[in-house]
């Protein structure tokens, strides 16, 4: 039987790609599964390479399917060891690395539930999620150690090289008895370190279903090198990134440490990667960073997610890569449901948009009576699940082709003197202008308009007057004269969630709490 992975185009995406056809990807069936065995231990005979670890200080780093799957059963021996059962939490926070893959793995082959924590996390961030998941020990290392809060039954475990040296004790092989139902990972979403995101959680099951949006959102097929540089404690770097392209056999690079983008452009040319999944966020950055034309590139798929990609940046994809950028769009909590399909020869990319449903999925924009809006008629975007209709919370139109199209969150829309404003088309048009790195756009309150627009824009160049003057009349020329920020504000850096998107949640409460100040400071007695 030909197996899914054999198609590419399109057309065969929406003949052959069924539940059947998902299922025959794996070894495990509708009863027993395990994530572990599927993304390592199956592929440990091959001498094949896993991951490439890229650094931007220090040498690079190789770990063989090999060398992962010992890893990870030793740790699973050594948690039985500590009385850890099926069912327990095991938060692992760390930067891709040996010790990593091997409690993330080693956790989910002996049935426990493994959790991903930010290593950028603060103190709050980390208690937070430690006090909704109750872990049974938290994998880290000396300097994230003093973190983890003081808690009655948590183990807090340093995995450096002496730990690491002491598991080789343990057997190197593990037999797995999940069931395909059981929990195998907790996600949270990225999230303020005040508001606690609900984590969301995965069966071993959840695999099966994620290589939709590998076969069809990243293009993924057996062979590739794939890079993802997001982290493994978020969705795309975890799901997307790393446990999908694994399943299949994939050599997949991950990045340690701060980012840079002209590292991610040097391990781009280094390690011959082909397919590259990002966020806007890492594709602007390497725009950014001025290096892109010092090294080459073999990429013949290239993706992005986590929020709409500016028209400069994707003309910049374009010219550097070869390829236009293909958005997969989703979220954590409902998946990836519309892909560009990258690597089919026979869908044309719309540049901009966010592409067609995954075989079998049903999304509608919908008006605010739950109807289907026309063709180039902007409503909410709603994915058709288990009998009913989940929103998005994400706005966006359809056009006479049946491309969707982002029109930003529905909480980032600006109403302002009666005119709907979406944040990301004026953010877009502010990046045109050449001096612009980032920008960002809000809704602030204004006594006559309600709303008025306000730009947060950072710019090697210093502001001042006229290059706001620059700013508006280019927004003016590109969207609609009321469309223009009235407000700009120049800062060095934007606040982002850790999966690198623009928080202008963040931007609106700043903004709300200056009000606030002004107006006490504006009441209180004069001297």
């Amino acid at each position: 039987m030909t197996r899914l992975t054999q198609f590419s185009s399109y057309a065969d995406a929406q003949t052959h790609c069924s539940p059947a056809a998902l299922w025959d990807l794996f070894d495990g069936d509708r009863e027993h599964l395990n994530i572990a065995h599927e993304c390592i231990d199956r592929h440990a005979g091959s001498g094949r390479d896993a991951v490439v670890l890229v650094r931007p200080d220090g040498e690079d780093e190789v770990l063989t399917f090999a060398a992962i799957s010992e890893a990870s059963s030793r740790f699973a021996h050594y948690l039985v060891s500590r009385g850890v059962g099926p069912g327990d939490r095991v938060a692992v926070m760390l930067e891709p690395s040996l010790a990593f893959y091997a409690a993330i793995f080693g956790a989910i082959k002996m049935g426990a539930i493994a959790v991903p924590l930010f290593t950028l996390f603060g103190p709050d961030g980390v208690r937070l999620r430690v006090a909704d998941c109750k872990p049974r020990i938290v994998v880290t290392n000396p300097e994230k150690a003093p973190a983890v809060p003081t808690q009655e039954g948590l183990e807090v475990l340093i995995a450096d090289a002496a730990f690491m040296a002491d598991l080789r004790g343990y057997p190197a092989t593990y037999a797995v008895k999940t069931r395909a139902d059981d929990l195998a990972i907790f996600q949270y979403t990225s999230g303020t370190t005040r508001e606690l995101p609900d984590a969301v959680k995965h069966t071993h099951r959840a695999l099966v279903t994620l290589m939709l949006a590998a076969l069809y959102g990243t293009g993924v097929r057996p062979g590739d090198r794939f890079m993802c540089p997001s982290s493994p404690a978020w969705g795309h770097g975890l799901w997307h990134g790393t446990l999908a392209p694994l399943a299949m056999g994939v050599t997949v690079g991950a990045y340690a440490g701060r980012f840079s983008g002209e590292k991610l452009l040097e391990a781009l040319s280094k390690h011959r990667f082909n397919n590259l999944s990002a966020a806007a966020t890492h594709y602007r950055m390497m725009r950014n960073s001025g290096a892109a034309a010092r090294f080459s590139y073999v990429l013949d798929k290239v993706s992005f997610t986590g929020e709409p990609i500016d028209s400069e940046t994707a003309a910049f994809v374009e010219a550097t890569f070869g390829h236009t950028a293909c958005s997969m769009y989703g979220t954590t909590e409902i998946g990836v449901c519309l892909v560009n399909y990258p690597g089919a020869n026979d869908f044309p990319v719309k540049s901009g948009s966010l592409g067609k449903p995954v075989p079998g999925l049903r999304v509608e924009v919908q008006d605010a009576d739950g109807k289907p809006c026309a063709p180039g008629v902007a409503g909410e975007l709603k994915l058709w699940r288990k009998g009913e209709w989940i929103a998005t919370k994400d706005l966006g139109r359809v056009d006479e082709d049946g491309y969707f199209w982002h029109g930003g969150r529905a909480d980032d829309v600006i109403i302002s003197a009666g005119w709907t404003i979406g944040a990301v088309e004026v953010e877009d048009a502010i990046l045109r202008h050449p001096d612009v790195l980032e920008a960002a756009a809000i809704g602030v309150p204004d006594a006559l308009r309600g709303l008025v627009v306000k730009a947060f824009v950072v710019s090697k160049r210093p502001g001042s007057e006229g290059f706001i003057q620059e700013i508006q009349d280019g927004v003016r020329a590109r969207l609609s004269q009321h469309e223009y920020p009235r407000q700009v504000a120049f800062v060095a850096e934007l606040p982002k969630t850790p999966a690198g998107k623009i928080h202008r949640k963040k931007l609106r409460e700043q903004e709300a709490a200056n009000a606030e100040l002004a107006e006490q400071a504006s009441l209180a007695p004069q001297p």
